[in-house]
């Protein structure tokens, strides 16, 4: 996995067997790096289309495509993408030299008449390119950027609700639902007693669509946690938190 400040690109071989997970990790290989901004894109019903910029950080020519997926979420959290023609991205092929960059329009074909926030996902993807034989270079990579975007009407927004139940004497179970109409984004937790001292903490958490609930699970490093009631507090993506009274069994 590459990082680049706040994003995440994965590297995917493009033809990798379980058999060929070892060599992996000893041959070398070759892959570009690329940088996607914005990395969340938020758009109103009356957008037709917004910016995106793609740059090539590497050397070499990188040559890309972008599918659009309708992004939604089963009962459990689990996401799931459907692919879809309601966007477009233009031009759909990108080529790009090495340290350039390209301003593409990510364009709505339908017009959204929905009181809910609409949710899809780009799939920014190289497309390895033949390149000349190197006895240095035996397996390329290709790398893959998934960015959410978001298209949110006037008022919609999260509505979270959350409750711990016990699972071990040392951790709980937090379950999250979002009853609003638009995603909400826990980043991490934190459980307290009636004093403020901590006692469990998580500093990952993941994004819940409109009417899904997620279970996080919350440990304590070194102890294990008391019954009675605490506060869960929530830190979500827009910096706000939200605090939650909850009852821990014994």
């Amino acid at each position: 996995m590459i990082t680049k400040g706040s994003v995440q690109i994965k590297t995917f071989p493009k033809f990798l067997t379980l058999n060929l997970l070892v060599w992996f990790l000893v041959i070398p290989a070759q892959a570009g790096v690329f940088s996607v901004s914005p990395i969340r894109i938020y758009m109103t019903p009356k957008d037709k289309a917004v910016a995106v910029t793609v740059t090539n950080e590497g050397d070499e020519e990188l040559v890309m495509q972008a599918d659009l997926y309708v992004w939604q979420q089963k009962p459990d959290g689990e996401d799931e993408l459907t692919l879809t023609e309601d966007m477009f991205l233009s031009p759909p092929i990108i080529k790009l030299a090495g340290k350039s960059h390209q301003v593409v329009r990510l364009a709505r074909l339908n017009r959204a008449n929905s009181d809910k926030q609409l949710t899809y996902r780009m799939i920014v993807r190289e497309i390895p390119e033949a390149k000349p034989a190197n006895e240095n270079i035996q397996l390329q990579i290709a790398l893959a950027f998934s960015m959410p975007v978001f298209i949110t009407p006037p008022g919609a927004k999260s509505k979270l609700d959350c409750i711990v139940q016990r699972t071990t004497t040392s951790s709980v179970d937090a379950v999250c639902e979002n009853s609003g109409n638009a995603y909400a984004q826990p980043l991490d937790f934190q459980l307290t007693n009636v004093a403020g001292e901590l006692l469990a903490s998580r500093d990952q958490g993941g994004y819940i669509l409109p009417a899904i609930k997620r279970h996080f699970d919350i440990k304590s490093a070194n102890k294990s946690i008391p019954g009675g009631k605490a506060k869960l507090t929530v830190r979500l993506d827009d910096g706000t938190k939200q605090a939650f009274d909850v009852m821990l069994a014994e």
